[in-house]
């Protein structure tokens, strides 16, 4: 079984981020960079896969159960983030460098994932269900469409059985469960597993394992960011009063103001 889960290096949740001199990108300068959480919970459950594959077996078949490849279409730096992904279990990874600055939009992303993938084996390819900087939610989708493969989006558990997946997704008030053949492109929800941190053997093994870095001239962007604006500053909060005679005030200004009711 050959696992491909997609990585994309983002800024930190925790990381105050500010907007660059250029107004069109963040501002690098002490910002933390981390695997998106959705793409780990990815990851561990590609590791998973293998392990439950290999499970039983003695060490030379467990061996050749398959391999998890990590992949990820970004800077250079990125490598330091797709160590971090050998250090958790993967056996190779595969960065993918633009060959100029460019704009990495859903669908720049996705094209360049899947000229790579094509030419790489794989049983099943894992995805966060969204990265947590830009919240696009398109890779995915996009990359099952350019394979021509089936997508599952939002899984929260998942089983696989004789070259087929059964999947449980969330929707609205409950959830659904979809079956459907390998190879196939399956986005993680939060749920389906708890990420493993690297061990110290992990991250010592790392350094001798595969990363392979190829330069690629991804496709034409459609989009441009014309300016990044933060949000506006909310005005503080006040007191109108006390008790029960403070009510009409209070409606009138949610009613007039805040305009919730």
């Amino acid at each position: 079984m050959n696992v491909i889960v997609c990585i994309k290096r983002v800024p930190s949740t925790e990381t105050n981020v500010r907007i660059g001199s250029d107004g069109k990108s963040l501002d690098p300068a002490g910002v933390e960079y981390i695997i998106s959480p959705f793409d780990e919970i990815a990851l561990e459950e590609g590791l998973r896969i293998k392990e439950k594959a290999g499970a039983g077996l003695p060490a030379e078949a467990s061996a050749q159960a398959g391999d998890v490849t990590v992949i990820s279409f970004g800077p250079a730096e990125t490598a330091t983030t797709l160590r971090t992904c050998l250090a958790m279990g993967a056996d190779k990874a595969v960065l993918l460098k633009p060959a100029a600055p460019v704009n990495p939009e859903p669908f720049v992303v996705a094209s360049a994932l899947a000229e790579a993938i094509k030419q790489m084996p794989h049983n099943i390819i894992l995805c966060g269900k969204q990265a947590v900087d830009d919240d696009n939610s398109q890779v995915g989708a996009m990359l099952a469409r350019l394979l021509n493969i089936p997508f599952v989006s939002l899984i929260t558990k998942l089983e696989i059985t004789d070259n087929k997946a059964v999947v449980h997704r969330e929707i609205d008030g409950g959830y659904e469960v979809l079956e459907t053949v390998l190879p196939a492109v399956l986005t993680a929800q939060k749920g389906l597993n708890e990420p493993r941190y690297p061990s110290l053997k992990g991250i010592m093994s790392a350094k001798k394992k595969p990363l392979e870095e190829n330069t690629v001239t991804p496709a034409a962007p459609g989009l441009e960011i014309i300016k990044m604006e933060y949000p506006p500053i909310r005005p503080a909060g006040r007191i109108v009063g006390k008790g029960v005679e403070a009510v009409p005030e209070l409606v009138k200004l949610l009613k007039e103001e805040a305009k919730v009711i």
